[in-house]
């Protein structure tokens, strides 16, 4: 039917068109394809996506529309069998399957073959939201697009468990979504889930139900709208609820994956004691590396070694000094599959812990410990671009901000110098109207850094600190950030002890009433 042909003494072409014959003479069987595959992985490459698309074309416009209907099959059957295909090359694999689903939909209509149509749209938005070529923006917005397509065929009504399958992945696509609004997309993808859910019941589809239970509790995690401590305590419980299905016994991989997704939440909770909070987050991560082990799943191992080290630098259980030893090597750990080469994203994001947890290291010397942390932040600096992350960025010049005013080594004039570029470079992506809180801790730090610093008049210094310190104070209400009011109040009242502008007399009493605003907060108890 494919019409296999040796003579073109291209390896490539001649592996395709055996490839899709074996895939028709199988009716799509993985266990007769995926050792053709194996044996070929060679050949699995980005020429093979072009010679695909260009064979597929040809070979669909010359048939008769019967036999083209069912190559068209056959090449969703292989471009199903390839997306899923666990070795060689993902992004090759799934260029593939992109290429084959696209070029089957020009022959597989909405109209003559609604239900087959729908289940090809919905293939090739899995495809494109698990794209790793091209711009992850627009794959994702591909995706979005292909799964409601297939929801206009999919209805709850004429196929209640395709529509809730793609509500789901829809739902999916929503929380990564990078175009629009991050908050809208949350609220998108939380609605998404939650349709799911009134068909995947726990008793008709316990397994899917526990997988978008899983999923809503990502959502809210990371939800923006509402009061954050309460998002947080509707994910733990989503959670909760997918591990009573997803037991280490029945389901360990997805056991493992909402272990350390609730280890996350417990990490960022608030309701609670900060303490035991920790404790249940660092439990959760021991748990799924009792699953993901480093050979049997590296990315995800490398992942939760990264996640065990952030609780173990804000761990208060213990010895401050042991548990920052214990996060850096954590960091340490998953920097051995974090490499810059394979996974440059997570590599600078646990650079940069790495570099925080070694400015606050209190083993070894400090002057070496902050040099290591100034090293980690400039590495990260070379994949966290302004450009291509700007929050990440901003986040990094602040980071490495707090450490040059730390620094030891060289002069220290220098330093603060250093320290009050970096925060002011981070306070241009972190403005007070997208980031209300990290402008509010960078003109925190910027006051301090001011108020230390040597170069300039000292009294024009001093003003300057305490600008930054009431700005700060525009975010920082004694009712949503009670200890960062604290220390900013207390900040303002050194700095206007040491006032030179204006009346002594009129600065040590607002000095005063600072450092008592101060204590309504930090007080013994």
């Amino acid at each position: 039917m494919i019409g296999v042909n040796h003579n073109t003494s291209d390896a490539q072409v001649d592996f395709l068109l055996d490839v899709l014959q074996a895939s028709a003479d199988s009716e799509g069987d993985a266990q007769i394809i995926y050792p053709l595959l194996a044996n070929n992985t060679d050949k699995i490459n980005p020429r093979l996506t072009e010679l695909f698309r260009a064979w597929a074309t040809t070979k669909l416009a010359e048939v008769k529309p019967n036999e083209a209907e069912n190559i068209a099959a056959v090449i969703v059957d292989f471009s199903n069998l390839i997306q899923q295909f666990p070795l060689g090359e993902k992004a090759s694999n799934s260029s593939i399957a992109i290429t084959g689903y696209e070029v089957a939909l020009t022959v597989i209509t909405r109209k003559a073959f609604p239900e087959y149509w729908a289940t090809t749209q919905h293939n090739l938005g899995i495809a494109y939201h698990n794209r790793i070529t091209g711009q992850k923006t627009q794959n994702l917005e591909k995706a979005i697009a292909c799964y409601q397509l297939a929801l206009g065929v999919y209805t709850r009504k004429a196929f209640p468990e395709q529509w809730a399958m793609t509500q789901n992945n829809l739902g999916n696509a929503y929380s990564e979504r990078i175009t629009g609004q991050k908050t809208q997309n949350l609220e998108d993808a939380i609605a998404c889930y939650q349709l799911a859910l009134e068909v995947r019941t726990r008793k008709a589809f316990p397994a899917k139900w526990a997988t978008t239970q899983h999923n809503l509790g990502s959502a809210y995690r990371n939800r923006i709208t509402g009061p954050k401590a309460q998002n947080l305590e509707d994910a733990i419980a989503c959670y909760q609820l997918a591990l009573e299905v997803r037991t280490h016994q029945a389901f360990p991989i997805d056991w493992a994956m909402t272990q350390n997704n609730l280890g996350i939440a417990y990490r960022n909770r608030i309701t609670g004691q900060k303490g035991q909070n920790l404790e249940n987050a660092i439990a959760c991560y021991q748990l799924a590396l009792a699953v993901y082990t480093r050979e049997a799943f590296p990315e995800q191992w490398a992942m939760t070694q990264f996640n065990l080290g952030r609780a173990y630098a804000k761990r208060i259980t213990g010895q401050k000094a042991q548990n920052l030893e214990n996060a850096i090597a954590c960091y340490q750990l998953a920097l051995a599959v974090y490499t810059r080469e394979a996974f440059p994203v997570d590599w600078a994001s646990t650079q940069n812990n790495l570099g925080s947890a070694y400015r606050k290291r209190i083993k070894g010397q400090k002057r070496q410990n902050i040099e290591k942390a100034i090293a980690c932040y400039q590495l990260v600096l070379e994949v966290r671009t302004r450009q291509a992350f700007p929050e990440q960025w901003a986040l990094t010049q602040f980071n490495l901000g707090i450490t040059y005013r730390n620094r030891i080594k060289g002069q220290k004039r220098q330093n603060i110098e250093e320290a009050i570029a970096c925060y002011q470079l981070a306070l241009e992506v972190h403005s007070r109207q997208a980031f209300p809180e990290k402008w509010a801790s960078t003109q925190n730090n910027l006051g301090n850094a001011y108020y230390e610093r040597i170069k300039g008049e000292k009294a024009q210094n001093i003003e300057e600190a305490i600008a930054c310190y009431q700005q700060a104070l525009t975010v920082y209400t004694f009712e949503y950030f009670s200890e960062d009011w604290a220390d900013t109040k207390y900040n303002l009242s050194i700095a206007y002890r040491k006032r030179i502008k204006g009346e002594k007399a009129q600065n040590i009493e607002l000095a005063n009433a600072y450092f008592q605003e101060a204590l309504k907060v930090r007080n013994f108890e």
